[in-house]
């Protein structure tokens, strides 16, 4: 075929491929619903902790629902998400963020990374139940929870050891090398439990305390993960007591290999010891998507999730009248906890934090 041929050839062709895509994309347009294009190009980032687990199910009804895409980001510990936000803050990598706590929400506010909501739910009651310090007022509770000492049954029964009743019991040699706790200046419930021994001790007897604690061979982990399930006497370990949760015992219920009806666990709830932890969920400032934004604090506060979370988080829901799951029984809420007000930690908790370190590690 001569070249000028086959070039008016080629371009025939290439109208006809042109006229036949421009119609079927007009077609395309034409029977897609608008809502569905427009679902497609939005993408709500909620950035959580590594904790956070709902039903797909429901994450999914919440996509349909808002018309959105969902990209949850794992960002790790809380203390390490609210790092990524304060990192990222000139261009934020998330629209909403849940997981903030009220060790930690101070901070987050002195960093100006949160911004203002006023939806239905900041209207609702949030912890009615339950005096002391919350959150503030930019960050929504969803949820809470206690960091407690938790103690194997089966080891002490063996051992015929009473269970301490005190924080001072535990600094006692009939209790040496018994403790697993997390550092505070990577865990969450370390750095929780560590304000517990502040709020209910006072600072100085807290850090004698501590002192006396690393003398009694108190072992100390990176997080929570390794002191439950490696360090625990529970899990394989030498250590029949450990920092954890209220609601731990009720998990080990739930996900226990065998059929029981008592948990293997129990709690412990000294003077001291005890700290209330509750979480939320908040707009990140400069996020984008609002509108979805606003419809996930929401959907965060739902009857749904306020059901769910107690069986995928481990946490008890601050919605009233949220009936309890029937393994949540087992997850006893200590009768008073030992807190801090948010700003007292914004203020002071790098500082016990540093302090700690070179009493307990160096």
């Amino acid at each position: 075929m001569k070249p000028k041929i086959f070039a008016a050839s080629l371009a025939r062709v290439l109208r006809r491929t042109l006229l036949a895509f421009t119609h079927s994309l007009t077609l395309t347009l034409t029977l897609m619903p608008l809502a569905s294009i427009t679902a497609q190009a939005k993408e709500l980032r909620v950035m959580v902790h590594s904790s956070f687990s709902l039903p797909k199910p429901l994450l999914a009804q919440f996509e349909a629902d808002a018309g959105v895409k969902l990209v949850v980001i794992k960002a790790g510990d809380a203390g390490e998400m609210l790092n990524k936000l304060i990192l990222t803050r000139a261009q934020p990598i998330a629209d909403v963020v849940f997981g903030l706590d009220n060790a930690l929400s101070g901070k987050a506010l002195a960093a100006n990374v949160l911004d203002s909501y006023t939806g239905q739910a900041a209207q609702r009651a949030t912890v009615a139940s339950m005096a002391g310090p919350a959150l503030p007022v930019l960050v929504l509770p969803v949820d809470y929870g206690f960091v407690t000492i938790n103690y194997d049954r089966a080891w002490f029964a063996e051992q015929h050891l009473a269970l301490p009743k005190t924080l001072q019991d535990l600094a006692q040699p009939a209790y040496r090398n018994l403790l697993a706790v997390q550092n505070p200046a990577t865990s969450s419930p370390g750095f929780a439990f560590m304000l517990a021994t502040v709020a209910g001790l006072g600072e100085e007897p807290a850090f004698d305390w501590w002192a006396r604690m690393r003398g009694n061979g108190v072992k100390v982990t990176k997080g929570w993960s390794e002191a439950y399930y490696t360090e625990f006497t529970r899990n394989g370990g030498t250590r029949p007591l450990v920092v954890s949760y209220a609601s731990s015992p009720a998990a080990e219920v739930f996900y226990g290999k065998e059929k029981i009806t008592e948990p293997p666990t129990g709690s412990l709830t000294p003077k001291g010891g005890v700290f209330r932890q509750v979480e939320g969920v908040a707009l990140v400032k400069g996020g984008a998507q609002r509108v979805a934004a606003h419809k996930f604090m929401e959907f965060m506060r739902s009857a749904a999730v306020q059901q769910a979370l107690q069986t995928d988080m481990w946490m008890f829901p601050v919605e009233p009248g949220t009936p309890r799951a029937e393994v949540m029984r087992h997850a006893v809420e200590p009768a008073a906890f030992d807190n801090l007000a948010p700003q007292v930690i914004a203020e002071k908790g790098s500082g016990w934090v540093s302090r700690w370190t070179r009493v307990v590690l160096k």
